[in-house]
C-alpha cells in the first residue's frame, strides 16, 4: 500500500473527506487553516510514530562513522538520533573495534576528574540532546562507529515505505485509530480499531523482535519469544 492508496483507504473506512478546519490562533493575529490532506497526513505520521516506538525493526537502525579530536572529550550525534544501540572506537592500526560502555555524566566526571586525562575512550554518556561525553578524553584522532535508532522516512514524504509495502495492516489501523479519535467517533468502533491495531502490532513484533532477533549482545535490543 503506497501513500495515495493509504490516503484514500482512510477516507473510505471512516466515510469522511476531512474538510478544512479553521480557527483563530492564540495570539489573535489571524485565522489558521488545516486542510484535509494535512489532517490525514498527521494521522498517518502519528500512527508511524506510535508503531516505531512500540517495536524495534531493522529499518529503524542507522549507522554512521565519525572522527574524534585529540583532547576533545565530546562527540556530536546525528541530527536524527533518538537513542543508541552501540558506540565503538576503532583502533587506528589494527582496525579492531572496542565497544564503549554506557554510563552517566556523573560517572565519567568522577572517574576522570582532570579534563586532561587522556587515553582510549572506554565509556560514553549522553551529555545533552546533541552530544556524547567520552571518558577518558581521547589521546588520538580515533575513528568511531555509532549504531543508533532513528525514525525512518515517513510514507507521507517518500510515497512508499517498508511498512506500507510489507505490513500495511498495522499502518492502516494505526492511522484509522488516530482519524476516528479525531472525529470523536463511537467508542465501540474505536475499540474495534484498537483491537485490530494491537493484533497487527503483535504480528509485527513477532517479526521484528522475534524472528529477526534470537540472540543479542546489548540489552537495548528488545527480544521476544517466537510463537
Amino acid at each position: 500500500m503506497n501513500y495515495a492508496e493509504l490516503f484514500e483507504t482512510i477516507k473510505s473506512y471512516v466515510e469522511n473527506d476531512f474538510p478544512a478546519q479553521s480557527w483563530t490562533d492564540t495570539a489573535g493575529s489571524g485565522t489558521a487553516t488545516m486542510t484535509g490532506t494535512e489532517q490525514i497526513n498527521t494521522f498517518i505520521q502519528q500512527a508511524e510514530q506510535r508503531i516505531f516506538n512500540s517495536v524495534q525493526l531493522p529499518l529503524d537502525r542507522n549507522n554512521v562513522t565519525g572522527l574524534l579530536t585529540t583532547g576533545n572529550k565530546y562527540l556530536n550525534v546525528p541530527t536524527d538520533w533518538l537513542s543508541t544501540f552501540a558506540l565503538s572506537v576503532i583502533h587506528p592500526v589494527t582496525g579492531a573495534q572496542t565497544y564503549l560502555l554506557n554510563k552517566d555524566v556523573e560517572f565519567i566526571r568522577e572517574c576522570y576528574p582532570p579534563p586532561d586525562t587522556l587515553g582510549t575512550p572506554k565509556y560514553y554518556a549522553i551529555f545533552d540532546n546533541t552530544t556524547f561525553i567520552l571518558g577518558p578524553t581521547p589521546d588520538a584522532g580515533y575513528n568511531m562507529e555509532l549504531h543508533y535508532y532513528a525514525y525512518p522516512t515517513s510514507i507521507v514524504t517518500a510515497g512508499t515505505s517498508w511498512l506500507g509495502t510489507n505490513f500495511d495492516s498495522v499502518l492502516l489501523y494505526g492511522s484509522l485509530l488516530e482519524a476516528y479519535t479525531f472525529m470523536k467517533g463511537e467508542t465501540d468502533v474505536i475499540q474495534n480499531y484498537m483491537a485490530r491495531y494491537n493484533e497487527a502490532l503483535a504480528q509485527l513484533k513477532q517479526l521484528g523482535e522475534g524472528k529477526n532477533r534470537q540472540d543479542t549482545y546489548r540489552t537495548t535490543q528488545a527480544r521476544i519469544s517466537v510463537q
